[in-house]
């Protein structure tokens, strides 16, 4: 990023301006002023009478998607351990109030950078999704992000797509969504695309080997650096569409990390931040557990351990993400030093605040001084009052589609909040698609719905004015935003037990995904087993009826399923396969031909898959 974009913010505008009108003795004066524990510089050698430490403050977030209105229900909820050891839910989130929150941290920082660690847009609310995220990469330039990495969800739309994001211009399709008032052509006004680079270091092109865009970034401040560099997790392609990877090759993490630390190490640029989007599961759902105890790390598992051991100590700190769970820890490197790695939750409920000693001598970090803690972005704070009338004027072009009512609800449906293997919106979304599927082949048999494609919850309370207990097409588009289409495919009975043994082996065998599944289908799921055991196969039945292994069903999934996404690949292999309208339309169709205001739909009882702990 330019110099000029990296000092578009007021805050730092000022100190510069400060700064070279200044004598050398009025600026040790105002940094004498500023706080302690805010960008302190320390005494030391540094030349012509600078500090040789100074501190930077990195403030980061990952798993935006989009979510520029507070999230509904408990999707938009964070837990806080309080000192009694008793767990307090605290609404959270929306870009009004994460603007404040950032702004507010930078106070009293001259050295301050922000950057995230993937999946700001894709699976996003209406509202942003509606207009190819379009809103979510505005406010980001507003918020002033800095840099980030790409995400899996970055892919959604393909790398063209991707490359529009970071560059601008209008949609090729859709073209320009708000009018250029100064234009008389009647022209639309032209999107210019993100401030802030896009870092995808081992994401490459299959034909020209070369990364797709940057792998790296240095941000430079007052003869400060400090190297960022980004990247996905290798398993990209398969949890992305096959159209939106085409062409690309996902390579191992820590080999990248590792080849663009050297290069960074070359450039004489020694303190080195990753932004990696893959996380780990921490011990605990508070945001604020001591990831450290009894020893360092001990608090998370999951594939950022193995990852953060394996990265070079060249790095002094890792944003992570994707896992939407919130952790601080430290997690040593292969030299055995301390190194911290954060995460901050998702939808911008939580910020990091990461305080990193810059020595000027030696241009690294002082690793031993390095402190971090994730913050809560509360709504009892004012709100950005730029980011309110971004979301105003966005919403004005959304509200024709969004406010549209299509179904009715007798209470919260739980889903991405739902914090269980089986949620009463999976049930629901699966008896959608089986519905679907019936009209395009009655004999459609069953229905399977993976559970990262279930975005939000269903919430009775009202979101705007269309009253309790009604579902808008907005919040539906919430919930299922992919558009994904629906797929009819005949599959074995032994090919069914082998998919859904899948949920629980192979590529998923460390962190399960649990397909929803459609009204009919039983089984037992018994975590005390490992592996593909805890599948009870011959708990399987249909309508009451154990699964037949020789016998032929017609299964509905979303194309995503269909392809084998997810780790399913026995569910990709499923013939005569018929293609149904997009899920979402599906979902509302079911809500509309189901429900009422004097016949609301009541919450499943999500007791199709019996678990066993």
């Amino acid at each position: 990023m330019s110099a000029s974009a990296q000092s578009r913010r007021p805050r730092r505008r000022a100190y510069r301006v400060l700064a070279a009108a200044a004598s050398l003795a009025t600026v040790g004066a105002l940094a004498a002023a500023l706080p302690a524990s805010a960008g302190a510089e320390h005494a030391g050698g540094g030349k012509g009478g600078e500090k040789r430490t100074v501190d930077v403050q990195l403030l980061s977030f990952n798993d935006f998607h989009g979510n520029l209105q507070p999230p509904a229900g408990s999707s938009g909820q964070v837990t806080e351990k309080q000192p009694d050891g008793s767990e307090k839910k605290i609404d959270a989130g929306g870009v009004e109030y994460l603007a404040t929150s950032l702004r507010t941290a930078r106070k009293g920082n001259p050295y301050s950078v922000t950057a995230a660690a993937g999946d700001l847009i894709g699976a996003s609310p209406l509202l942003s999704g509606l207009f190819h995220d379009e809103p979510t990469v505005e406010a980001m330039n507003k918020l002033g992000l800095d840099v980030t990495s790409v995400g899996n969800h970055e892919f959604d739309e393909g790398a063209k797509e991707l490359a529009r994001m970071q560059n601008g211009g209008c949609h090729p399709k859709d073209g320009c969504f708000e009018k250029d008032k100064k234009d008389k052509k009647g022209k639309g006004k032209k999107f210019r695309g993100a401030d802030y680079p896009y870092l995808a270091a081992n994401v490459t092109d299959e034909k020209t080997g070369k990364p797709i865009l940057k792998p790296y970034w240095v941000w430079k401040h007052k003869g400060v650096k400090v190297g960022f560099i980004g990247v996905t997790l290798e398993g990209t392609p398969d949890i992305v569409s096959a159209d939106g990877v085409k062409g690309l090759k996902f390579h191992d993490e820590i080999e990248t990390v590792n080849k663009y630390a050297k290069v960074l190490d070359k450039q004489g640029v020694k303190s080195i931040v990753t932004l990696i989007h893959e996380g780990g599961v921490p011990k605990s759902q508070t945001y604020n557990y001591d990831c450290d105890s009894p020893g360092a790390g001990d608090g998370i598992s999951g594939p950022i351990t193995d990852i953060a051991k394996g990265i070079s100590p060249k790095v002094d700190a890792l944003v992570t993400g994707h896992t939407h769970n919130a952790y601080v820890c430290t997690i040593p490197d292969p030299a055995g030093n301390p190194r911290m790695v954060t995460s901050a939750s998702s939808f911008g409920k939580l910020y990091t605040d990461t305080t990193l000693t810059y020595d000027r001598r030696t241009k690294d970090i002082v690793r031993t001084s390095v402190k971090s803690a994730n913050h809560v972005v509360s709504r009892e704070q004012a709100k950005a009052p730029d980011m309110t009338s971004l979301i105003q004027r966005w919403d004005k072009l959304a509200a024709p589609v969004a406010n549209k009512p299509v179904g009715y609800v007798s209470a919260d449906i739980p889903g991405r909040g739902a914090g269980v293997p089986e949620s009463p919106l999976g049930d629901l979304i699966s008896d959608a698609q089986l519905a679907h599927a019936k009209s395009l082949d009655p004999k459609a048999d069953l229905a399977l719905m993976n559970p990262g494609g279930i975005r939000s919850d269903i919430v009775f309370k009202a979101s705007g004015s269309e009253g309790d207990g009604v579902v808008t097409y907005g919040e539906a588009f919430t919930v299922q935003p992919f558009s994904n289409t629906v797929n009819l495919v005949d599959l074995t009975g032994a090919q069914l037990v082998t998919g859904l043994k899948q949920q629980v082996s192979g590529s998923n065998a460390a962190s399960p995904k649990i397909l929803q599944v459609s009204e009919g289908l039983t089984y037992t799921l018994d975590m005390t087993k490992t592996g593909a055991d805890r599948v009870v196969a011959d708990s399987i039945k249909l309508n009451g009826k154990a699964i037949d292994p020789a016998a032929t069903y017609r299964v509905a999934m979303n194309s995503f399923l269909a392809g084998g996404g997810d780790g399913f690949a026995e569910l990709g292999k499923g013939t005569k396969p018929i293609v149904g309208a997009d899920d979402l339309k599906a979902f509302n169709d079911y809500l509309t031909a189901n429900s009422s205001a004097d016949k609301p739909i009541a919450p499943p009882k999500a007791d199709r898959i019996k678990i066993v702990k």
